[in-house]
C-alpha cells in the first residue's frame, strides 16, 4: 500500500481540490492501477468483447464495515460480480464510487482500498472509473459504497425462470447461513465459542465453467438478502409452480445452526454472500453437484428439493424431519437490516 500521511478524512477530500487530488493519485489509483482507470476519464470506453452484455448495479451500506470474513470493500467486489455471474455472464468491469464520511479513519480506508484490489485481481475484472464524495459528520455511517459492472454471456445460458420445468432440481451450492450470523454477532459482540466467518466470496470462477459445461442450467440465483427463503419464494412467485424442499437435505454447519437458534432465526432466511440457488433438469442434478464440489466454494453443494405441479401452485413447501410439511413464507421485513 502507497504512503498517505493524512489520518482522516476531511469535506476538503471531496471538494475536487488538491486533497482529492492527493487522495486519488496517492492512495485510490496506484492500487487499482490499470491502462483504462490511467486515462483519468469520466467514463470509461471498453472492448467490445462480443456476446450479450450483462450489466449491474449495487449499494453496499453494511454494518460493521469489518467483520469476520471480509469487510466492506470486499463485499462490494463479491456482490457486484456475483449478480452478473448468475446470469452466465463472466465479469469484465467495474466502477467505483465511494461516499466517506468526514472524520473516516485514513487507515481504514487503505485497507477496503486493497481488500477491493484483491478481490477483483481474484475475480479478473478491472475498475476502470468511479467517484469519491465525501460528506459531513453524522450523514453517513463511515462508508457506504456503489459499484457498477458489466460482463459479457458468450454462451446462450437459459438463466430466465420462464425455462424452469416440473421435475426440476433445486440446487444450493454450499452450507448456508454464515454471512447473516457472522454479521450479527460481529455487531453484538456475541462470543460464541467457535468465531462464526461471513461466506463472501466470488462465485464467477465457478458459475463460467458450470454453465459452458452444463449450458442446459435453466436459472441462478445468489441468495444474499432473505435467504434461500426469499429466493425460491420469488422464484415460485414468478413460474407458479409449487417449491418442495427437504429439511434433512438442507445444508447448515453446526456452528450456524447453533448460533441461528439461540438467536431465534431460521438459516433459511439468514443472508449469503458466497452460495447460490441452481434450478437444472431433474435427469442433470447428481452430475451437476460432482461438478460443484470439485471447487473448494461449493465443495458442500446439495440438492435440496425440486419444482412440482400441485395443489398449492406459488408456494415453497418444506418437510421437516419428522415428515410434516409447512409453507415457507415470503420474508416480511428485514430479519437484520444492513446486511450488505
Amino acid at each position: 500500500m502507497t504512503s498517505y500521511t493524512e489520518k482522516y478524512i476531511s469535506l476538503a477530500h471531496g471538494s475536487g481540490g488538491t486533497q482529492m487530488q492527493e487522495l486519488l493519485q496517492k492512495l485510490i489509483c496506484p492500487e487499482l492501477d490499470n491502462k483504462i482507470l490511467r486515462e483519468q476519464n469520466d467514463s470509461a470506453v471498453l472492448e467490445n468483447r462480443g456476446g450479450e452484455l450483462v450489466f449491474t448495479t449495487d449499494s453496499f451500506v453494511v454494518q460493521p464495515i469489518f467483520f469476520p470474513g471480509g469487510d466492506i470493500g470486499h463485499l462490494s467486489v463479491c456482490g457486484t460480480v456475483n449478480d452478473l455471474a448468475m446470469m452466465g455472464a463472466k465479469p469484465d468491469a467495474l466502477s467505483l464510487s465511494l461516499i466517506i464520511e468526514a472524520g473516516f479513519e485514513i487507515e481504514s480506508l487503505k485497507k477496503i482500498i486493497l481488500s477491493i484490489k484483491n478481490t477483483a485481481n481474484e475475480a479478473g475484472v478491472k475498475i476502470v472509473t468511479g467517484d469519491t464524495k465525501v460528506v459531513g459528520v453524522g450523514q453517513a455511517d463511515k462508508i457506504y459504497i456503489n459499484t457498477s459492472g458489466i460482463g459479457w454471456r458468450t454462451e446462450k445460458v437459459p438463466t430466465g425462470w420462464n425455462t424452469v420445468q416440473s421435475g426440476d432440481a433445486v440446487i444450493v451450492s454450499g452450507t448456508i447461513g454464515h454471512h447473516g450470523v457472522a454479521i450479527l454477532a460481529a455487531r453484538a459482540e456475541l462470543p460464541f465459542e467457535r468465531e462464526l466467518k461471513s461466506d463472501a466470496a466470488v462465485l464467477s470462477n465457478v458459475t463460467v465453467d458450470l454453465t459452458k459445461t452444463f449450458p442446459d442450467v435453466r436459472w441462478m440465483r445468489d441468495a444474499t438478502r432473505g435467504g434461500v427463503a426469499a429466493v425460491l419464494n420469488e422464484l415460485a412467485l414468478q413460474t407458479g409452480f409449487e417449491i418442495e424442499i427437504e429439511e434433512a437435505k438442507i445444508p447448515v454447519t453446526e456452528d450456524v445452526r447453533g448460533a441461528a437458534e439461540i438467536l431465534g432465526l431460521d438459516p433459511l432466511y439468514l443472508a449469503n454472500e458466497g452460495r447460490f440457488v441452481i434450478i437444472c433438469p431433474g435427469e442433470k442434478a447428481e452430475e451437476i453437484i460432482l461438478f460443484l464440489r470439485k471447487y473448494e466454494i461449493s465443495k458442500t453443494a446439495q440438492k435440496i428439493g425440486g419444482i412440482t405441479h400441485s395443489s398449492t401452485p406459488g408456494k415453497v413447501i418444506l418437510t421437516t424431519e419428522y415428515g410434516s410439511r409447512r409453507i415457507i413464507d415470503m420474508p416480511s421485513g428485514e430479519q437484520l437490516p444492513r446486511i450488505c
